[in-house]
């Protein structure tokens, strides 16, 4: 009964692991990102990792995204809107020159067309991008830059940007309305804003 007992325990999932949200990227890191992918060519990537920045979408509406989705005819949109997988409501998100310029270069390399999948998977069978190979790419760009993936994700790509706003403006509601929370308090949680500001006023405050 003692052996049978060993033999079926089971580690918990999480032993060893980091569990809890995933930091968003920092400016300065953005940049070391996107710079190794332009020098070293890889188009998909740099359009993919553009998209994530500027959509702030789950990774299940982002791999899912059509071409159309994002252009009118031959031109990608300057703004866009997606209905959310989880929440089943509509969600509008920016396309910034620079992003929209990568997706271009992706669009003509690949010779995608308006009813496919921006991102198709390189694996028979599958017709976009997976979020596992997805969350897989996004590891593979925080540890090119020697930050330790377990502190990161694919949530870390829906953050990023938002975070930055708000550090930027304060205005928690917009935030709510460009990562599509439908209520508040869920937008405060997801960012650990009112953690973060708590430091930051302790850091102000010489005693």
């Amino acid at each position: 009964m003692e052996r049978q007992t060993r033999l079926i325990h089971r580690e918990p999932w999480n032993k060893d692991k980091l569990v809890g949200q995933k930091a968003p990227l920092k400016l300065k890191e953005i940049w070391s990102i996107r710079i190794r992918l332009e020098l070293s060519h890889r188009i998909r990537d740099l359009a993919l990792f553009n998209l994530a920045i500027d959509s702030k979408l789950r990774a299940c509406d982002l791999v899912k995204l059509k071409v159309r989705d994002i252009s009118h005819g031959n031109q990608i949109t300057a703004r866009a809107i997606v209905i959310q997988q989880k929440t089943g409501l509509p969600v509008h998100f920016e396309i910034t020159e620079p992003t929209r310029n990568s997706i271009y270069a992706w669009l003509g390399f690949a010779q995608l067309r308006s009813e496919d999948f921006l991102f198709p998977s390189r694996i028979h069978g599958s017709p976009h991008l997976s979020t596992r190979q997805y969350a897989r790419i996004v590891n593979a760009w925080v540890e090119e830059i020697g930050l330790d993936s377990a502190n990161y994700g694919t949530h870390t790509m829906r953050r990023t940007k938002a975070s930055l706003i708000y550090k930027r403006t304060k205005n928690l509601r917009a935030i709510q309305l460009l990562l599509g929370h439908t209520k508040l308090d869920s937008t405060v949680r997801y960012l650990g804003i009112e953690v973060d500001d708590a430091l930051e006023l302790a850091e102000q405050t010489e005693v």
